[in-house]
């Protein structure tokens, strides 16, 4: 997929993301404190039942699970040099799920250390980490990249930086926002609009954040500023902690939807749902969509 392919289909329509992976793999019993990436590839089953069901349900573009598979991350496993088998296997299980019923986004987010002069991390550590990454996932053929769950504005620009020296591939960036358009890294949803789509991302929004009940007024506001689609993929409310120390999302599917319906009305073009979301909540957006 290129850039000109990709603008017409959000052209064409609403566009819809797939759901949560994580929450749906520990439900599925992935333990904590494992290497995610490693386990999905030992009990693949999981992801590829996961991610046909969300084809099933209407994604148009599905997520594979190269979520945290670069070398700063995988380090905390022993697993640095494992980036490329990695992720081209990710890759390649997500493409046995879906066929070519969704297209497929190569997937990177923050290696979870702030950038010089306010963290530890270099620019060039942070740039080698996702050229290494996204290299091997478009060996692997992804369709297209997204960078999701970033903390800030700085280490989005590193990943579109990254993805542009390495392909022409169109990349889609979404931050983690507060309910008032914050990044936790620093900057706001304005500013993330602004800088990202001149940095040249295909389409910016946020995902994970909170419910898409608390969003409306941010994604108005990003979308006054946009001069690329805005993404919406929140959570399924905000998380309750069990006993277990389990986060339960309570959001159910129809209010969900209902609120996702406003986004797509203030500005949304592409949409999905993040933790605690899952098919159920795809199908309900698919028809929702289908009705506006």
């Amino acid at each position: 997929m290129n850039k000109q392919e990709f603008a017409e289909l959000v052209n064409r329509k609403v566009v819809l993301l797939d759901g949560a992976t994580g929450s749906n793999l520990m439900m599925a019993g992935m333990p904590r404190g494992v290497a995610t990436e490693s386990w999905i590839i030992e009990n693949k089953e999981v992801i590829i039942e996961l991610q046909r069901a969300y084809a099933k349900a209407g994604s148009d573009i599905v997520y594979a699970p190269t979520f945290a598979a670069n070398s700063i991350s995988l380090a905390n496993f022993g697993l640095q040099d494992k980036v490329v088998e990695l992720n081209q296997q990710l890759v390649a299980i997500s493409r046995a799920a879906v066929g070519d019923n969704a297209y497929i986004a190569g997937d990177v987010t923050t290696a979870g250390q702030l950038l010089e002069p306010r963290g530890p991390m270099t620019y060039e550590r942070l740039l080698e980490s996702y050229k290494e990454q996204i290299a091997a996932q478009v060996e692997a053929g992804v369709d297209l990249l997204v960078a999701e769950t970033m903390l800030g504005i700085d280490e989005a620009i590193v990943a579109l930086d990254a993805a542009m020296q390495v392909c022409d591939l169109p990349m889609m960036c979404t931050l983690t926002l507060e309910a008032d358009g914050t990044a936790l890294y620093g900057g706001n949803a304005v500013e993330a609009v602004e800088t990202l789509q001149e940095m040249g991302a295909a389409a910016v929004g946020l995902n994970c954040s909170v419910g898409p009940d608390q969003l409306e007024a941010v994604i108005a506001s990003m979308k006054a500023k946009a001069k690329v689609p805005i993404i919406a993929k929140p959570n399924a409310g905000m998380p309750v902690i069990n006993e277990q120390g389990e986060a339960i999302y309570n959001m159910a599917v129809e209010p969900f939807c209902k609120s996702m319906k406003r986004l797509v009305e203030v500005g949304a073009g592409i949409i999905g749902g993040c933790c605690g979301t899952n098919p159920e909540y795809i199908q309900c957006l698919k028809q929702m969509t289908e009705e506006i």
